[in-house]
């Protein structure tokens, strides 16, 4: 099993198992640095989702950094696992795991986050299938930061505020309109 570190927050420098599932790649650190800039090093009182929480390492960075609750939803069952473990580690109470579709989670779930994370399998047209249901599950005034095989104006009628490229992969970080 292969580790990534935890950049910033009370969990700053801890190491995270990452389950050897085919595709999983976990976001690296110098563009979580370069995410959490962009949100401001604190999530005080925030609530985020961890969409494909994979490694889980987005989630785990917001809760390091005092999201007030972060939910990870993952349908692999060996990442889910390690999920698992990582919490246990940590003791982090504020983060819920989920093994399930993410699609099914967003169709079902009556709750709103001010921050959601989605690093999908590439090529496999996720992006599209939860496009839709995105604004169910934001905030009006939130963000959304995506990882993806392209660069993105927006998505969900979210435009695109900051973004970069780290070798192949494009990320974005999207923001509401308040209400």
């Amino acid at each position: 099993m292969s580790r990534v570190r935890i950049v910033g927050g009370q969990w700053r420098s801890r190491l995270i198992e990452v389950a050897p599932v085919r595709g999983l790649r976990p976001t690296p650190d110098r563009v979580r640095e370069t995410l959490f800039n962009w949100l401001g090093q604190k999530l005080d009182g925030l609530d985020c989702l961890d969409l494909f929480a994979g490694s889980g390492i987005l989630g785990f960075e917001a809760a390091s950094r005092g999201a007030r609750g972060v939910t990870l939803v993952e349908r692999d069952p060996r990442a889910f696992a390690a999920l698992q473990q990582t919490q246990k580690t940590l003791l982090a109470a504020q983060v819920e795991l989920l093994c399930g579709d993410a699609v099914k989670f967003l169709q079902s779930t009556s709750r709103r986050f001010d921050v959601v994370f989605l690093d999908p399998p590439y090529h496999q047209g996720w992006l599209e299938r939860i496009e839709p249901l995105l604004d169910r599950v934001l905030q009006p005034d939130g963000w959304l930061y995506v990882e993806a095989e392209a660069p993105l104006a927006g998505l969900a009628g979210w435009p695109t505020v900051k973004q970069g490229r780290a070798g192949q992969v494009h990320f974005h970080l999207m923001r509401g309109h308040p209400v």
